[in-house]
């Protein structure tokens, strides 16, 4: 064992025959299900199944050749969740395709083809995750930028009634869903930068240390930031998305439970004077506590009732009516599944993401710079936070939002930027699962001088 094996006391392994058998897996669970469809729908396997089998196949086995040539040590479990996710949402989508005669499966594959081009693309070029401190700022404007091209008048769209969406040339884009990435890096860096500052404490109050007056500029700018997100573009999904990641990474970075209260009051109080002042936010909240006493309540109603009817395990794969359920392709891509895999079906799809956060949080734990860390720690916040949004407002655990779920929507805005968020994980993981090279105590493989985070450190 090397000296540097031996002060970590552990080096992982490659791994990367266990990712092709879970990969393997994986591909028997999306193109199952799609097989399964339509058996439920048309009492026989689809005459396409060949042809789309091979073309997943072909996409999730490029992931992984590329991941073999270019990060041999990143982690073996993350690609294969994706990819089953992936292939769960296909079939749901084609079985919706079969009650509406629709072609949205067809284009939701497309969509996942750009999503593995640009996967590989950042697994190619970007050989260091580090190299992205230095568009800290860069990468902040042009997530501000993003976040306001939708409310420009031309290229602006109101779908739903949240202007969230861009329309240019014949194609609709969710800005919203690359600004989540690029503010995870402008967070990674500005905290890396100031979090000594940051981590300083004010007056105690309660055995809580509240932070100092002067060091509340950031929170209270993401804080005007959200909630101009929430009154401007109707977007409460991105509003709790966006704050949420800020808080939870200042207090990764300080670990001072006291930005948790600071944001939290900041937070409560933005909600109730948004309540008081406008009225889709007071009738989102109305419906979360009344869906039969109002018209607006219908979606979450008929959601409900689905997953009602779906039971604990489900009516089966083309047995189910997702039809009755609004927006089933997009926002409530839950719902038909919990309808037609039931319960239990609905928890193993939770499970996965737990797995992917949990996966994120690790190389999290593991990574040996500052900045990584909490790269990781965001990116991976980022899903946890926008799955929490989106299936508790199905599940009428919160006030519906109009987020999509990760991977299994329809939407190639949030399918790409979910793809490119792996990407950048097993980046990381692949630098931090990586053994150092032996160059004695004091060499340049020396990590004990090496920053972390005040949560993340190294072992």
């Amino acid at each position: 064992m090397s000296r540097a094996a031996a002060r970590s006391g552990f080096i992982h392994r490659r791994r990367r025959g266990a990712e092709l058998v879970l990969l393997l897996m994986s591909l028997a669970v999306g193109v199952g299900g799609y097989a399964a469809v339509g058996l439920g729908v048309d009492g026989e396997v689809p005459a396409d199944i060949i042809g789309y089998g091979g073309w997943l196949a072909a996409l999730v086995l490029a992931c992984h050749l590329v991941i073999r040539w270019t990060a041999p040590y990143a982690d073996p479990v993350l690609l294969p969740i994706v990819s089953a996710l992936n292939g769960l949402g296909l079939a749901m989508i084609y079985r919706i395709d079969q009650a509406n005669g629709g072609s949205l499966a067809a284009q939701q594959l497309t969509w996942m083809t750009v999503g593995v081009v640009l996967f590989i693309v950042v697994l190619l070029t970007l050989q260091d995750h580090r190299r992205l401190q230095a568009f800290t700022y860069t990468s902040g404007l042009a997530a501000i930028v993003l976040l306001l091209l939708p409310l420009m008048p031309g290229i602006g769209t109101e779908i739903r009634g949240a202007r969230i969406w861009i329309s240019v040339a014949g194609f609709s884009f969710q800005p919203g869903e690359v600004a989540k990435v690029l503010l995870v890096i402008a967070f990674a860096g500005y905290l890396v930068l100031h979090r000594d500052a940051l981590a300083l404490a004010g007056r105690r109050l309660l055995f809580i240390d509240l932070p100092r007056g002067r060091d509340l500029g950031p929170i209270l700018g993401m804080w005007l930031i959200s909630l101009g997100i929430l009154v401007f573009q109707r977007d409460l999904g991105s509003s709790l998305l966006f704050f949420g990641l800020f808080l939870v990474m200042l207090y990764i970075a300080t670990e001072r439970p006291g930005w948790i209260v600071v944001g939290a009051l900041m937070f409560l109080g933005g909600a109730a004077l948004a309540y008081q002042l406008f009225g889709h936010v007071r009738t989102r909240v109305l419906v979360w506590l009344d869906p039969f006493g109002y018209d607006s309540g219908y979606q979450v109603i008929q959601a409900m009732y689905g997953m009602a009817w779906g039971g604990l395990v489900g009516r089966g794969w083309g047995l189910g009516d997702p039809m009755q359920t609004p927006v089933r392709e997009s926002d409530f891509i839950v719902a038909a599944l919990g309808e037609e895999l039931g319960l239990t079906g609905v928890i193993a799809i939770i499970l996965l993401y737990a797995l992917v956060v949990e996966r994120g949080l690790r190389t999290a734990l593991v990574c040996r710079d500052a900045f990584g860390k909490l790269v990781a720690s965001g990116l991976a916040l980022v899903l946890a936070l926008q799955v929490f949004v989106i299936i508790g407002g199905v599940t009428k655990l919160i006030p519906l939002t109009g987020l999509t779920t990760p991977f299994l929507s329809y939407g190639g805005s949030s399918l790409v930027a979910n793809w490119v968020i792996i990407a950048l994980l097993l980046r990381i993981s692949d630098q931090a699962r990586r053994p150092l090279p032996d160059f004695g105590t004091h060499g340049p493989g020396d990590d004990s001088g090496d920053d972390a985070t005040q949560v993340v450190r190294m072992r």
